[in-house]
């Protein structure tokens, strides 16, 4: 008999350009997976709460929210690009598809965009990604890019840079039921806040979320029921052997999470007459956050604009911020632990709102 030990994940060396991964397993979308992650991250969006709201709009079911759209996908990329990653950089180009529901079923495709090396730290590399989620009709609820610090298995393990000529295009086209006046929306305007229309939005607010949220040791099992492998989020005796390697030496709070809390928090006050989330352009996490801390959240206002063909709709241009409290001796002080671009598709109150 032999014991084998088969080791999981890539590192730095094992990847090249234009390297196609079609990530195993796939994630049925259940039930309690979705209870699970939209009662954690608060949001008060009817259309992820009660489904009597979401058919009156035409969905066919409560619409799963973006923040666990991002997550599924996100996730069953990780064993294959990110379980030997040291941190997760930054989000790209973040595009909403199709709406996704309970019952769905995503899998997921990556294909690496490039390797570059790190030139001060030999031991670590950025490699640089597209990946995209396609549900059981072969249809996009996804994609984006993201480059993600990966550690290399041995230091002196010669990598160069390297890049694909272009990045592959897409079509990832944001799907909504038509407006129908007849459905009588303002029926039900009253489950809604009446300020979070698109005419309510000013540019240049910033708009301080008034809800916190604490991460206890929960995140270890919100990660798992997202089936996100990497080690650095759950596996605390490999943090021991070498803590000086692992940022703050203890488990880090798998970035979706905050990503998802962030979301939420901003719900009440910013999308929570969003029928979809649009567009992230680029998103950070800026500092790491670890299990008692609470997350709080800002918004500011960039910009709005008409959503083409639509005179029902427009689109809110945002900043999203996350946010802890660190002690500094006797005083707290704020740290940014997440900053986002987003887009996010808005009712109008002309179309929407109560009628008197």
């Amino acid at each position: 008999m032999a014991t084998i030990r088969k080791p999981k994940g890539n590192f730095l060396e094992d990847f090249h350009a234009g390297q196609v991964f079609h990530h195993k397993v796939g994630k049925t979308v259940t039930g309690g997976l979705f209870s699970a992650f939209t009662e954690f991250n608060m949001t008060t969006n009817p259309l992820h709460k009660n489904r009597r709201y979401a058919e009156r709009y035409g969905f066919r079911d409560l619409v799963v929210p973006p923040g666990l759209v991002m997550n599924v996908v996100f996730s069953q990329s990780v064993e294959d690009i990110s379980e030997n990653a040291r941190a997760n950089l930054e989000y790209i180009n973040m595009r909403f598809g199709v709406p996704v529901y309970i019952g769905d079923t995503i899998e997921v495709t990556s294909i690496v965009l490039g390797i570059k090396p790190s030139s001060r730290e030999p031991d670590r590399g950025v490699v640089h990604v597209q990946t995209t989620g396609h549900n059981q009709h072969d249809e996009v609820v996804l994609t984006y890019e993201r480059k993600v610090q990966v550690w290399k298995r041995t230091s002196a393990a010669q990598v160069d840079d390297a890049s694909i000529a272009a990045v592959p295009q897409v079509t990832c086209d944001l799907r909504l039921p038509d407006y129908d006046r007849s459905r009588r929306y303002d029926e039900l305007a009253h489950l809604t806040s009446p300020d979070t229309y698109f005419e309510d939005f000013t540019p240049g607010d910033r708009i301080e979320h008034s809800r916190g949220r604490v991460v206890t040791a929960e995140h270890v099992a919100l990660t798992a029921m997202l089936d996100n492998t990497s080690q650095v989020h759950c596996n605390q005796h490999m943090i021991d052997q070498n803590p000086e390697k692992y940022i703050g030496g203890q488990l880090i709070i798998y970035g979706g999470i905050p990503f998802n809390l962030c979301l939420g928090l901003s719900c009440p006050d910013v999308a929570d007459n969003a029928v979809a989330d649009l567009l992230y352009t680029s998103g950070r996490h800026t500092a790491p956050l670890f299990a008692g801390e609470t997350v709080f959240a800002s918004t500011e206002i960039r910009g709005t604009r008409d959503y083409p063909g639509r005179a029902d709709l427009g689109v809110v241009a945002t900043t999203l911020h996350g946010h802890k409290f660190v002690r500094k001796d006797t005083t707290t002080e704020a740290v940014e632990i997440f900053n986002l671009q987003r887009e996010i598709v808005v009712k109008r109150k002309s179309h929407y709102g109560r009628s008197n």
